[in-house]
């Protein structure tokens, strides 16, 4: 009786010992799938890589030194993960330009002014819907309504890059800021063609950003200090 008491023991640890074994196994399995991979091929041109994203965004956000090297290369943000707020700055920054390092520079000018409460606004919603700080957002701008309504369902050329960005930089831990958070201006002299340098800008010095930022003066100074 003993024996056979023993032999049925065995034989339910055996079963458990199989059973958990075929789950762990599965379980990694999974977690190994379905995780999309990212080609290691890179893209052609910054306008490839402003495309589609191959990989999903880790979750909790995980800062690297790769992604800070090529802000172009962060991957997909499920739409899951973009909130109103975060929204509204991939609004800003896709109105303003689609190259991924000045995104993520104007990006960061739009967090300052938030977290300091620039001109008593201390939202995202209310920083970019400042009246005549982001020209794109005046109610005379042809384009205004727009960007106004973008959704993170929307189908169009380096948008998902946008959102990517604008959530990276409002997640991104204050060691990674690019200038210091009184950094709260920038102007393009491209985009004013027959118009005079802001009266702000006259007699000031733009803020020098790292050197991984190749930036063309003519597209975007920036400028810390002035109120």
């Amino acid at each position: 009786m003993n024996k056979l008491k023993i032999e049925k023991t065995r034989a339910v640890i055996y079963l458990t010992v199989v059973l958990l074994i075929s789950l762990g196994t599965t379980g990694s399995y999974n977690q190994i799938t379905d995780v999309p991979t990212e080609s290691s091929t890179p893209p052609d041109s910054v306008s490839d890589a402003l495309e589609a994203p191959q990989k999903l965004m880790p979750r909790p956000l995980a800062v690297s030194e790769e992604i800070q090297l090529r802000p172009e290369s962060l991957p997909v943000v499920p739409a899951s993960e973009i909130d109103d707020e975060t929204l509204w700055l991939a609004r800003c920054i896709y109105s303003e330009t689609n190259r991924p390092e000045e995104q993520e520079l104007i990006a960061w000018v739009v967090r300052n002014r938030v977290e300091r409460s620039y001109r008593g606004k201390s939202s995202y919603r209310q920083v970019v819907l400042d009246p005549f700080q982001f020209s794109a957002f005046n109610a005379d701008s042809p384009k205004s309504g727009m960007y106004r309504s973008l959704s993170v369902h929307q189908n169009m050329r380096g948008w998902t890059r946008a959102l990517a960005i604008a959530y990276y930089v409002r997640h991104a831990p204050e060691q990674y800021r690019p200038f210091s958070d009184e950094t709260l201006h920038f102007y393009s002299e491209q985009s004013m063609v027959g118009r005079l340098m802001p009266k702000w800008a006259r007699g000031m010095t733009p803020v020098e950003t790292p050197g991984r930022y190749k930036l063309d003066a003519k597209r975007f100074r920036f400028y810390e200090g002035i109120s």
